[in-house]
């Protein structure tokens, strides 16, 4: 592999907004798309959302998938939030600075309160940010926090972190979904019901209780999950008088409630649905860029996966422009690294590995398998997914891999995945903060096996060092170096196969009005009507 390229960076956007939101349900009786009127004139109604997953948890310590984080986001708040540009802004903090390399001071709002009327202020942050990193609570988010060593209350409404070495992506780090404030008083039930022997989070998730414009109100796991309006939000109220994320696992059945009028957003939309859509007199398309990779995933604790020349053959027996135009009708970008060209640090200057048959036959028949061998391939249910997993299975046939397609239950691929039960995976992953310390941290440091985010179990100290050096780095320019090094030694690994950087499509009902959705996938809901 080379070792000195010219490096190329896109735009250094400032890292990721918000708190990650996510799914699940269907609505109660009560629930309807008439529109009310709520204070101060705006039309508000019952907005309902088709997602393809229920929420894994409720409690934000408790998961890490989008799902569960479009419904926290609208429950919970963080310290810091990012605009439509990915440019860090306050939220439950007013202000922040570095006073020095490994010292951060943030001076926190006064005005806030939480759902059960609890206040906030600094001992709820500590309180926080120290239940993320407790391992008696075993926080898959806590790899974001884990650079933070003490949280100091200096006055109610001040804290420092101090980090173990100096951290520029902090601020954006507590923009992070598992950076949201939980009410203290909650966490000390939650922490109670410990001791009685529940697991972590049991409280939290059956009634969470956060500072958002939005309050929980029912789940029905694997129907619903409703929320409705916080009228005594801190800041200006949401519009809507609620929100359902009913679970709806099939796509067409998505855009059947669309078209029918049963929900107003359809959430995530199929390239193939879009003419459908499009061709309706009431409803239409909306898009994002993204800073989302989808890719095909090995267990290299597992034979043949463990042998690098059976990835690299794998890898170039993939053809990505079949997928992308056969699947997503070329909805998005092929993917030559782990993160998306807007993320900080990506470069263009890797040498992925290019759809080579005969190549790939070679490699296998080094490694032994000169006869193929057979294998499974796991995926979710969502249909792009098992398309993706089919269609690279039709495409391994040619090198002599037999692949059967296993299609797994969302929740239950996260656990197995997790404990690595899987050969080879269809999956995603967003990188939330715009930077490539959260696209490459989580999915291949060995501290993060499993769970955490290395659902390939790749274990190499070189790139562990890598890693380590580029999150610890303050200078921008060495770590872009850094990062490059880190993409070039992947190529080299193969730990996966990056597929493609989507691009996120909404169907929607052309009485909402105020949608938006972040590059991270998520809905901005706040600003939200339905207007008829």
């Amino acid at each position: 592999m080379r070792i000195q390229k010219k490096i190329y960076v896109l735009a250094f956007i400032a890292l990721f907004s918000l708190v990650l939101a996510a799914c699940a349900s269907e609505p109660d009786d009560n629930a309807s798309s008439d529109s009310n009127t709520t204070e101060g004139g705006s039309q508000g109604g019952d907005l309902i959302i088709t997602t393809p997953a229920d929420a894994v948890s409720l409690d934000p310590a408790a998961s890490n998938d989008t799902p569960s984080s479009d419904v926290q986001r609208n429950i919970f708040e963080t310290l810091v939030t990012q605009d439509e540009n990915m440019e860090n802004q306050p939220l439950l903090a007013e202000e922040w600075e570095q006073i020095d390399d490994t010292t951060w001071e943030f001076k926190l709002r006064q005005d806030v309160t939480f759902h059960d009327g609890s206040d906030f202020n600094a001992d709820v942050v500590k309180a926080n940010i120290d239940r993320t990193l407790d391992p008696e609570v075993g926080s898959p988010r806590a790899i974001m926090y884990n650079m933070i060593s003490e949280v100091e209350v200096i006055d109610d409404y001040t804290v420092h972190f101090k980090t173990e070495y100096p951290f520029a992506a902090l601020p954006a780090h507590l923009a992070h979904p598992g950076g949201v404030m939980i009410s203290k008083d909650q966490i000390e039930e939650d922490y109670a019901a410990m001791e009685d022997g529940e697991e972590a989070g049991t409280v939290i998730s059956a009634n969470p209780q956060g500072t958002g414009p939005f309050k929980y109100e029912e789940w029905k796991p694997g129907q619903q999950v409703r929320l409705v309006n916080n009228e005594e939000y801190w800041g200006e109220p949401a519009l809507l008088d609620s929100v359902t994320f009913k679970v709806v696992t099939e796509d067409l059945t998505r855009v059947a409630e669309l078209e029918t009028g049963a929900s107003q957003i359809a959430n995530s939309l199929s390239p193939s649905d879009v003419a459908q859509i499009e061709n309706s007199d009431h409803l239409s398309v909306q898009s994002q860029d993204s800073l989302a990779l989808s890719y095909l995933g090995f267990n290299m604790d597992k034979e043949p996966f463990d042998d690098e020349r059976v990835r690299q053959a794998i890898a170039k027996a993939i053809n990505k422009e079949e997928i992308l135009s056969g699947i997503y009708d070329d909805v998005g970008i092929p993917a030559h690294t782990p993160i998306a060209p807007s993320v900080f640090g990506y470069s263009e200057d890797i040498e992925d590995h290019e759809y080579n048959l005969e190549e790939a036959k070679e490699l296998l028949a080094e490694a032994g398998y000169e006869n193929g061998f057979s294998t499974t391939i796991w995926t979710n249910d969502d249909r792009q997914r098992i398309d993706t997993a089919t269609t690279i299975q039709a495409q391994l046939k040619e090198i002599g891999i037999n692949a059967e397609v296993r299609t797994v239950e969302w929740g239950t691929m996260l656990e197995q995945t997790a404990n690595g039960e899987h050969d080879m995976f269809v999956f995603g992953w967003t990188t939330v903060t715009g930077d490539a310390d959260n696209g490459l941290y989580p999915l291949f440091h060995s501290d993060n096996l499993g769970e955490p985010g290395n659902r390939t179990f790749t274990e190499d100290e070189e790139l562990d060092d890598l890693l380590d050096q580029a999150r610890q780095e303050s200078d921008p320019d060495e770590r872009l170096e850094l990062y490059r090094q880190t993409q070039e030694l992947l190529a080299e690994i193969t730990p996966m196969v990056y597929i493609h950087h989507q691009q996120y499509l909404l169907g929607v009902d052309d009485s909402v009005k105020g949608l938006t959705q972040s590059p991270t996938q998520l809905l901005n809901l706040k600003d939200v009507s339905i207007e008829e």
